[in-house]
Parts: structure tokens; sequence; C-alpha cells
């Protein structure tokens, strides 16, 4: 039942969520969807999603669940991480994205009301905007169950609108309102990263996504 749909990232269904990430030469992106034809489908499991980055060297993998993971599970061999969705926002009347953006953060140890400050910095920065890119869709917060990371997955119609929004801003934020300064500095970040992706093929359990 491959379809590529994408996920609804702030579906309730979706109570965690794994990622795992690995160069698209080690296992190329059908050996995620393909593998889940001879294998039961897991109760839980709510969807499968596999994304190649838009310069096509990296595999990424959204998984969602309707429960904790089982520990053994494992994206392709990849070392996952689980998150849970922590806070969403999208514009009105969304299109279907062209460009999904990945921003990871590590903080230096586990800390779940950091995880939260950090999102709410950025909801904060973002709301200063008084011209927002036209390219932004959405932006869904996730925060690691150990407590060190956050992931933002975000839509975008394309990937020239994002790249446009970070060099417009001149520091590498999408937007360019005074509290960006605040995400740039806070406290405790250890490292970031920003990669995009396009969806490549997604599946789910039956009568979901066709």
């Amino acid at each position: 039942m491959t379809s590529p749909v994408h996920p609804d990232p702030a579906n309730p269904e979706a109570r965690a969520v794994l990622t795992g990430h690995w160069p698209r030469h080690h296992a190329p992106p059908e050996t995620v969807t393909e593998g889940w034809k001879d294998r039961p489908w897991p109760e839980d499991l709510v969807s499968v999603n596999a994304y190649v980055s838009t310069d096509g060297e990296d595999v990424l993998v959204y998984e969602q669940w309707a429960a904790d993971p089982p520990a053994a599970h494992s994206p392709m061999g990849a070392e996952p991480v689980a998150y849970r969705l922590h806070r969403s926002g999208v514009r009105q009347d969304a299109p279907v994205p062209g460009c999904v953006v990945i921003v990871s953060v590590e903080f230096v140890g586990p800390d779940r009301r950091r995880q939260e400050r950090w999102i709410d910095t950025v909801f904060d920065a973002l709301a200063a905007e008084t011209d927002p890119h036209p390219g932004g869709i959405s932006g869904h917060f996730h925060v690691s169950l150990d407590g060190t990371r956050v992931l933002n997955y975000a839509e975008w119609t394309d990937e020239a609108s994002h790249r446009e929004a970070l060099e417009n801003s001149g520091r590498g934020t999408v937007g360019s309102a005074p509290e960006w300064r605040r995400v740039l500095e806070f406290p405790g970040v250890r490292e970031s990263g920003v990669r995009r992706y396009r969806l490549h093929a997604s599946l789910a359990r039956s009568g979901e996504t066709e």
C-alpha cells in the first residue's frame, strides 16, 4: 500500500515518532517501504515515510506510532531517536508541501523543560515576524523522549523558498525579527542542523492512506 502522500505530523493518533537517517549509498529509500511488504504490520504503527534529501545524499525515515514503539525496533538498522509531538503551527489554507525541512537541535544533557522553552522561543520569534516568507507552511516541533533533542518537521512550498528565507535573514533563520537572536543565543545548545528533503514514499495501516 505504498502511496506518496505526506503524513500529518499533528495526527492525534501518533503519540510517538521514530526517526532515523543514513547515507543513501548505504541503502536506497525503496528498502524502507519494500521491507514492510513481507512483514506483519505492527498494531500500533500508524505510518512509515521515506524521504530523500534534496542533494540526493541522505535518506530519512519518519515513523508514527500510536504507542511507544518496541525497544528493539530500528528503521533499516540505523539508530533511531524517539520523539513525541509537543507543539505545531500551520498556516491557513495550507498547500501540499514540496519540501520538508528537518531542523534538529541537541542540548547539553537532558532537560525536558529546556526543550519546551526552546520551542516557545522559536514560536515567539515567528509571531514577531511582520512579513513572514510565503513559502512557509507549517512547523511541527517534537521533543525527544530522552530529553536531549528537539526536531522540527517544517513543511515548505519548495526548496528555493526555504533557501531564500534563510538568505533574506542574513543569519540562518527563517525570519529577521529581533526575537530570533534569543533563538540563536539560547543557552545549553550543543549543536544544531538543517536539512531539506522530499517525500519519496509512504505507507500507512489499512484504511488510512491511499
